[in-house]
């Protein structure tokens, strides 16, 4: 790992090795991007979740590895069950368990709750176990059918993160929006990374089945 980081560090001639140099360029946060931290979930960050349809959730596995998995759901499928305690279920997947191996190895994780046509983002960090209590999954069953499993995150840190980013992208703009006529479709990427022998239009009828009848 070491030998890697200085192969990429050997390609460019100035790489930053210490805060002190990043600060020199950057400077120190303004009183209100430092006091906007909060280690509850308030009202105001409750109100947000209860608004959000999607987040992406960070974890760590043994080695180091880091993966962002998204999450999505009607809004408000993450439960606040206290101030510091988030639920988020687990619907039907690919059965790689990347999120849950990695908090079975290390249980810190961060969240970023988006909510469409909002410009800011909500970020949670915390702690979290995987639990199957009866009681919890069913409260979040949707079509009558409760997730296996359940990922509950003990909160540490909450704040918001500013729309800069969302505005100069466009995200929410769509006269902005890229033209993906380039993009290939799922089907055809997982063809070529998974070295898969089945014709492109069997794979994308088996897509869409799975999409349409394994929704949960």
């Amino acid at each position: 790992m070491a030998s890697d980081r200085t192969q990429l560090r050997s390609r460019f001639r100035e790489v930053i090795a210490t805060e002190a140099e990043l600060r020199a360029v950057l400077g120190y946060p303004g009183d209100k991007a430092t006091a906007k931290v909060v280690r509850t979930i308030d009202e105001y960050s409750r109100r947000f979740i209860a608004a959000s349809p999607f987040l992406l959730i960070g974890t760590a596995g043994h080695g180091g590895m880091i993966d962002v998995s998204p999450k999505g759901d009607p809004a408000g499928f993450v439960k606040v069950l206290d101030e510091t305690t988030l639920a988020i279920p687990d619907r039907l997947g690919n059965a790689r368990l990347d999120t849950f191996r990695n908090i079975l190895a290390n249980p810190n994780v961060g969240l970023i709750f988006l909510i469409p046509n909002v410009t800011y983002t909500l970020r949670v960090s915390g702690k979290a176990v995987i639990v199957r209590d009866p009681d919890l999954r069913q409260s979040m069953a949707i079509n009558g059918k409760p997730p296996a499993h359940v990922i509950v995150v003990d909160v540490e840190h909450v704040l918001t993160h500013c729309p800069k980013c969302m505005v100069r992208s466009g995200f929410w703009q769509p006269d902005k929006w890229p033209d993906v006529t380039d993009v290939p479709p799922f089907a055809e990427t997982l063809a070529a990374h998974a070295k898969l022998a089945d014709s492109l239009e069997d794979l994308s009828e088996l897509l869409d089945r799975d999409t349409r009848e394994k929704l949960y």
